[in-house]
């Protein structure tokens, strides 16, 4: 089918793309082509008002006129400058293009040309510094003389490649997409269909039609969304387990008199309910939620004492290597009195070990596997997989979660996460799920205390770190890390690593933590952390979900302001996991209202459900942390608090259309299955269509 080959065809068959550029696209998630078509605009650009004069010195704008001369010159070596002198009709400017020696050969004199850029006088002449330009030669124009479209993007691929990539895509691709949505759906709620809506999406005549096209695929994303959900909801309540639990054993008696605290009675009444749900015939399909640092860990590990004392197996699988091998140590330790053996299953794990762990999961031998994503890899065959449980379930996506559950018969799964949402939008986000809350934290746990510090008060931070080192106890400096610029960010944390070691922090061993390492040297520097070799660990968010250090009690986190509200809790949640009281400074010189709001809220108050909700009240048109899904269903568009109105319809569409078509089986659901097969082949729990 079309649509099939549409999500099958990689992107290395298209017009303009070569081995380089595939590998570009790749690195923006960017394989097939749709991908490409489905590759939004993050802003656009109105570059269809052209001025004939009268410019303002630094106003941005676009002139439209004819090339009267061209001139280039290399004032010192390394720099090209090119220059064009544009008639526009009134006024006489320069068009002037730095290090772009091809210019002069794609702008001739005579050619009617659209520059965009700044304007500005120098030396007494009108000049234009271009950010963007086109030749008018009778084609259709991507880049000029229209609203332009702005992408995301990543090093070595421009805008205007990435344009005029996507425009042949839809030169090949757009008039044979077929529609997938219902008719009368579409007309129920006035949706262009989809040729039109990615045409008006990546080059539209106007703002109305980017409205338009943008409510399409925001209820697009989310009815397919939900539709997953609803199938695989509907799913879970057919296909009967091949395994039944026995009821209770000594294990979990010993289990739980070994520990050294009682359960909460959030705990308490989590495991109930996931006690129930392992009981009954079909699969469990459960979400624990709760705040950092209430306990969600021990509740799994009951639930895979369970599985284990059957005689079957259990998996837990983790976002990062790191917060893998964390788990994998503390749940270990658990096992290790009762008997069961613990394996983990991670991407940088030397060959022979490899080999010899999988042949004991193989067998059974190995009851308990931990591990990252690589435990859903084809070489990884379990003997008798009965539990899967997925720590912090916003990393992955329904693929990832279904190719686990492939690995057994129907297994039950467990997800959890410690990014808590409101529990009405927890119930559409994840409708697949019943949810499990564990509320309060554990007893003796005191609430971290939180100090928002101006970056004139970084000596005075310091000074307090220190006197909690030579205290006995260690700390954690955290640097923001953003994509736009990620080398930049990475050299400001390597040299604060090394400013104090020699300044401020000398005398501690202070060493750096970031997602650039070798999972090896990120196994290595944790592993002295833990063993309390390091001091201070100066880290960018690798550490922001589940690091368990007890001896970890003051953090600080710099420019603070660019982190979101969940992200801050979780960073915070990263101390005061032990007896010592814990502090938590947030650096920010940001004056705007939103940062200084956020970071307000971080210092009065600790509970991240109220968090959770001043997340949602503050943001309201913004993303909110930890509800995006990621892997094959990443919101690319949509967003489920900006858009809850949307996701609610779409959501409640999706149910009345699986509850009337269990199977997606009718003549007129054959396309909406084609497309679903299509985007998410692999799944083995979808059989529609």
């Amino acid at each position: 089918m079309v649509s099939s080959s549409l999500w099958d065809r990689d992107v290395q068959y298209l017009k303009n793309v070569g081995p380089r550029r595939v590998y570009l696209l790749k690195k923006m998630g960017v394989s097939t082509v749709g991908d490409l078509l489905y590759h939004f605009p993050r802003d656009y650009d109105n570059r269809s008002d052209f001025k004939p004069g009268g410019y303002v010195s630094g106003e941005k704008t676009t002139v439209r006129g004819v090339v009267a001369g061209l001139e280039e010159k290399r004032p010192r070596r390394g720099l090209t400058i090119t220059r064009a002198f544009i008639h526009s009709g009134m006024e006489r400017l320069v068009a002037v293009w730095f290090n772009q020696p091809f210019v002069r050969r794609q702008v001739t004199v005579g050619a009617r040309i659209l520059v965009t850029g700044k304007v500005n006088s120098f030396h007494n002449e009108l000049q234009i510094q271009v950010a963007d330009y086109e030749i008018e030669d009778g084609k259709e124009m991507i880049n000029s003389g229209r609203i332009v479209p702005i992408y995301p993007l990543t090093g070595g691929i421009s805008q205007r490649l990435i344009r005029l990539i996507i425009k042949s895509a839809l030169d090949e691709w757009g008039h044979r997409l077929p529609e997938f949505i219902p008719s009368e759906m579409l007309a129920r709620f006035v949706l262009p269909e989809t040729g039109p809506a990615l045409h008006a999406i990546h080059f539209p005549d106007s703002f109305n039609e980017i409205k338009m096209a943008r409510r399409r695929f925001i209820f697009e994303e989310f009815f397919i969304h939900q539709l997953m959900v609803a199938l695989m909801r509907k799913r879970s309540r057919v296909d009967k387990k091949n395994h039944v639990y026995p009821p209770g054993d000594d294990r979990e008696r010993r289990l739980l008199s070994l520990l050294p605290f009682s359960l909460t009675p959030g705990q308490a009444g989590a495991w109930e309910e996931i006690k129930k749900d392992m009981a009954r015939p079909f699969p469990m399909n459960r979400l624990l939620q709760g705040d950092v640092g209430s306990g969600k860990t021990v509740v799994c590990v009951l639930a895979m004492l369970r599985a284990v004392s059957g005689g079957f197996q259990a998996a837990f699988m983790a976002p990062t290597e790191i917060l893998a091998e964390q788990h994998y140590l503390n749940i270990k330790g658990y096992f290790e009195s009762l008997g069961v053996q613990v394996g983990l299953v991670t991407g940088g794990m030397k060959k022979k070990a490899r080999k010899d762990l999988l042949i004991k999961i193989a067998s059974g031998e190995t009851g308990v596997v931990v591990g990252t994503h690589a435990l859903i890899q084809e070489d990884v065959q379990f003997n008798k997989l009965a539990l899967a449980v997925i720590d912090e379930q916003h990393r992955f996506g329904v693929r990832q979660r279904a190719m686990l559950r492939k690995k057994g018969q129907n297994p039950d799964v467990l997800v959890t996460t410690a990014t808590p949402i409101p529990r009405t939008l927890a119930m559409t986000v994840y409708g697949d799920l019943d949810v499990s809350t564990i509320s309060g934290l554990p007893p003796g746990r005191k609430p971290v205390k939180t100090f928002v510090c101006s970056k004139s008060q970084l000596g005075m931070v310091y000074r307090e770190i220190k006197k909690e080192i030579s205290l006995g106890r260690q700390g954690y400096i955290v640097c923001p890390l953003v994509e736009e610029s990620e080398k930049v960010d990475l050299q400001a944390a390597v040299e604060l690593k090394e400013y104090l070691s020699s300044g401020p922090l000398a005398g501690c061993a202070v060493e750096i933590l970031h997602g650039r390492m070798k999972p090896e040297e990120k196994e290595s520097v944790m592993g002295r952390f833990r063993d309390g070799a390091v001091d201070v660990l100066v880290s960018t968010t690798v550490i922001e979900v589940g690091v368990d250090i007890p001896n970890a009690a003051i953090m600080a986190v710099v420019d603070a302001d660019r982190f979101g509200l969940a992200q801050l809790h979780q960073l915070r949640g990263r101390v005061g996991r032990g007896d010592s009281p814990a502090r938590c400074y947030l650096i920010s010189d940001s004056r705007g209202e939103e940062p200084v709001y956020r970071l307000e809220a971080m210092r009065t108050i600790s509970d991240g459900f109220v968090l959770a909700e001043k997340d949602l009240e503050l943001r309201g048109p913004g993303e909110m942390h930890g509800t995006r899904q990621s892997g094959d269903l990443l919101y690319r568009i949509a967003d489920p608090v900006r858009d809850f109105r949307a996701l609610e319809t779409a959501a409640r569409e999706a149910r009345r259309l699986v509850d009337g078509d269990p199977e997606l089986k009718k003549a007129e659901n054959a396309a909406l299955a084609r497309e679903i097969k299509a985007r998410f082949s692999g799944l083995g729990f979808l059989s529609i269509g």
